[in-house]
């Protein structure tokens, strides 16, 4: 699973292939959650509170990013690195 983005101790992947609706996996710690990129909700697992609210901060200025990312996973084409919240 590719790492597109890493900040504040958390790691934002895609899979390739991966099924819908689209979505990243946000990790920090122990703890890992799927992201709606359309609607920034918690499709499952969970994140802390802080770590949650920073992953969605970062996702809606990055949405048109991860849905392009998104995009290059459906085909199995190499993802995009996105930057970080800073």
């Amino acid at each position: 699973m590719p790492e597109i983005s890493r900040f504040f101790g958390i790691i934002i992947r895609m899979h390739f292939d991966d099924h819908r609706p689209p979505h990243f996996h946000a990790h920090y710690g122990e703890f890992e959650a799927e992201v709606a990129i359309v609607g920034l909700e918690v499709l499952e697992g969970r994140l802390p509170p802080r770590a949650l609210g920073l992953t969605i901060e970062w996702a809606e200025l990055r949405r048109d990013e991860l849905l392009g990312d998104w995009e290059l996973a459906a085909s199995r084409r190499q993802l995009r690195k996105i930057k970080p919240l800073v």
